[in-house]
């Protein structure tokens, strides 16, 4: 039962702009928290971006003024703006949701996740 699928991810020079986004279905798309995080090869997995239903958002320091994380509760979609694109943003982004408790940057904060979708900065 796949519960979230992210898309929208590909290959972009230097500078240029993505939009991210991951569809949420049965239990995760009522979750409390969604969220965006990343991971590079040879890396951990890092938070990006996340957003409550209160509408709370919280960002990464490092996409903190480039990225936008917004949510369409209708469409039970989550989005991430990516604006200003650099290489070092180049990683697997995987989309979360659900909240079992602590910092929403935390990955054991979620209870479901996405396969991920690659994007691809060049320089």
């Amino acid at each position: 039962q796949v519960l979230l699928v992210e898309s929208g991810g590909g290959l972009v020079q230097a500078g240029g702009s993505l939009r991210l986004s991951c569809a949420a279905s049965g239990r995760a798309a009522g979750a409390w928290y969604m969220a965006w995080f990343r991971q590079a090869a040879g890396k951990e997995r890092e938070f990006v971006a996340s957003r409550g239903r209160g509408d709370s958002t919280n960002y990464a320091d490092s996409v903190n003024g480039r990225f936008t994380v917004s949510r369409d509760y209708r469409k039970n979609t989550l989005y991430l703006q990516m604006n200003t694109l650099e290489p070092e943003d180049t990683a697997i982004y995987y989309c979360a949701a659900g909240y079992t408790g602590g910092s929403v940057r935390e990955i054991r904060t979620y209870n479901y996740w996405g396969q991920g979708t690659q994007v691809t900065v060049s320089s």
